[in-house]
């Protein structure tokens, strides 16, 4: 019997990219809503309440409302937005991060998908405070380069209008103000106890994504080397299919760059550790229509089902 999937809001960006990974898949029956009644709360809650998992690719508060649809108890809700990622009894999507996390999204009703700044910002930093490497109390700052993809539909046509601004062609900083709506989760899931400094920087190309974490190596418990850190986090993920760490010799660290856009269309994550014995930084790149939204939601899913995790994912 085929799984019934309902995704609620299908013509987002999100959304789109969700559905594009269900092509070939003889596994899933797509439940589809008529696009003149999309924003129908009684006609979306007829399509969640059929369906064995929805998608949720909307924007907070609607997300929120389409949560309370659901009237069947047997409906798995997999939540793309920031709606329910700290919210008690929700999963949080990043499977990789520990047994734990894996088996409350194996069986989990409720799954909250990480946001791409977090989930680049938390895979560097989530092993370091377990291991007890990084303290709690570290002052943790963090800058990331994006494609502009991940700012929706609008700023999409924006950047691709024939006539754009000319400032579009330029890397632009944003979130001036420190309170990126990603902080909430990067915080409560490392468990830090200072709210992490931000600096995200949107860049003229479509998708991928570098997010990027320095720290001073005497500041970490005992005395760390790249070397050390590189061992420690290749180790914390050995055996996962979808964050590598890269070796301190890797191709693209040599080069002396680290493109944003070098992993757009793939599923999978790639940390890197670089700098020396008093400063590194740790590096996670991915694409943030992938790892970091809707590869990250499919991956959930398979999960759910007990099948391939990779199931119709690009690794």
């Amino acid at each position: 019997m085929k799984t019934k999937v309902f995704i609620d809001g299908s013509e987002g960006t999100t959304g789109l990219r969700i559905d594009e990974r269900f092509q070939g898949r003889d596994d899933v029956e797509i439940l589809k809503i008529d696009l003149e009644k999309r924003k129908e709360p009684e006609e979306r809650k007829k399509l969640i309440n059929a369906s064995d998992i929805t998608f949720l690719c909307l924007p907070d508060a609607a997300a929120r409302e389409s949560v309370s649809l659901v009237e069947n108890d047997k409906v798995c809700i997999i939540d793309t937005s920031t709606a329910h990622r700290t919210e008690n009894g929700w999963a949080y999507g990043f499977p990789e991060l520990s047994k734990e996390h894996r088996e409350k999204i194996i069986h989990g009703k409720r799954i909250a998908v990480p946001g791409c700044h977090a989930t680049g910002f938390i895979s560097l930093v989530y092993p370091l405070v377990t291991g007890g490497i990084l303290p709690k109390d570290y002052p943790v700052a963090s800058f990331s380069l994006t494609g502009y993809s991940g700012a929706g539909k609008k700023a999409i046509a924006a950047y691709e209008e024939k006539d754009r601004l000319p400032e579009l062609s330029s890397a632009r900083e944003y979130a001036l103000t420190q309170q990126h709506k990603h902080l909430k989760e990067m915080q409560k899931i490392t468990g830090l106890s200072r709210i992490p400094l931000f600096s995200p920087v949107i860049d003229d190309y479509y998708s991928g994504m570098v997010v990027s974490v320095p720290l001073y190596t005497d500041l970490l418990q005992d005395k760390q080397t790249p070397e050390t850190l590189q061992e420690y986090l290749e180790q914390y993920y050995n055996g996962q299919r979808f964050v590598q760490v890269c070796k301190l010799d890797d191709a693209v660290i040599e080069s002396g760059f680290l493109p944003g856009n070098g992993l757009s269309g793939w599923d999978g994550l790639k940390i890197f550790v670089t700098g020396n014995e008093e400063r590194v930084v740790l590096s996670a790149q991915f694409d943030n229509l992938g790892k970091g939204a809707s590869g990250a939601a499919i991956e959930c899913m398979n999960l759910v089902l007990g099948c391939d995790e990779t199931k119709g994912l690009n690794l």
